[in-house]
């Protein structure tokens, strides 16, 4: 841990680094109070056919859709350049990064992070691991200046031992991330963590004020039928509910959405409800545009979705 801390500092003064810590932008908010920010998830299928690097991300969600506060994901960080494994090491990188994002006035917001082992196995051996392995995105996001990082809760096992499991991987990266100032926050994201009474137990049980949640408006499927991972969902808790419970302990909310119909709303969804919820709870962070239409150009769901929001809130 120290190793690690130390490596990124001597890193950063070696390069001559620009200042780290918040970009010191203006958040992007509106005169209603609504602050939005651009899930870079948004735009997975342009990243993934190398039509966008991840260093023009923050200009792009400036310049091209008018949103000045971004989520990355941590699996594009690098690009074709740097397995994203190493990415969160990478002090040259991620003060690129910075600085692009500081010219363009764009607040780093979060990093959502993936692929980086499993923080809800009631295994310790499998799971602590994990724990050590979500720790450099910890670090990344303090030198970006982004306030949260996104973990998963998955894992096997029963509910309960997942929950025993999920506490423990919580309070020690709470802990870890404390003196830095950073968030750690759960989606939604399938079987016990698409349970918003299963994460707001688990918050309880953590209660720490850096450990939070990040409802998405969507995710809230428990389990799909064997062999499949989309639709049809076989068991789909409340989404309505879910986000009420999850509410207390929010660091940010994912607006999801996914391919609209002709009248520009959500066919699986009453977007106006859930963002009714949203308001009614005081929540006062930022709503993150996350589109994950399938059939939809990706800058035409960003920008409906966008609009969406803006309509009802």
């Amino acid at each position: 841990m120290l190793t690690r801390r130390s490596f990124l500092q001597q890193s950063l003064l070696g390069s001559g680094a620009v200042l780290l810590g918040a970009s010191g932008c203006q958040p992007n908010v509106t005169p209603t109070g609504l602050k939005l920010s651009l899930a870079q998830w948004s735009l997975h299928r342009t990243l993934q056919a190398g039509k966008l690097d991840h260093l023009d991300f923050p200009a792009t969600a400036k310049g091209k859709f008018g949103v000045s506060a971004v989520e990355y994901v941590n699996t594009f960080f690098g690009g074709k350049t740097m397995p994203f494994k190493e990415a969160g090491k990478n002090a040259k990188y991620l003060n690129e990064l910075l600085k692009r994002s500081r010219d363009e006035g764009v607040d780093n917001h979060l990093i959502m992070v993936d692929d980086e082992g499993s923080l809800a196995l009631p295994d310790d051996a499998q799971r602590l691991p994990a724990v050590e392995n979500h720790k450099k995105w910890v670090e990344a996001a303090r030198l970006l200046g982004c306030k949260t990082i996104r973990v998963n809760l998955h894992g096997e096992g029963s509910s309960a031992d997942k929950k025993v499991a999920s506490i423990d991987s919580l309070s020690r990266l709470g802990e870890f991330a404390k003196p830095m100032n950073i968030n750690v926050v759960v989606e939604n994201h399938g079987s016990d963590s698409s349970n918003g009474a299963w994460i707001a137990s688990v918050m309880q049980e953590v209660g720490m004020s850096n450990v939070g949640t990040l409802p998405d408006f969507g995710n809230f499927c428990i389990s799909h039928p064997w062999g499949q991972t989309q639709d049809p969902c076989e068991d789909m808790y409340d989404r309505y509910q879910g986000v009420r419970e999850m509410l207390p302990f929010a660091k940010g909310v994912s607006a999801k959405t996914y391919d609209f119909d002709s009248k520009g709303e959500q066919p699986k969804m009453d977007y106006k409800r859930l963002l009714d919820i949203v308001k009614q709870s005081g929540f006062e962070g930022y709503i993150g545009i996350e589109f994950e239409g399938k059939n939809q150009p990706e800058e035409y769901g960003i920008r409906k979705t966008k609009a969406l929001i803006e309509r009802y809130w």
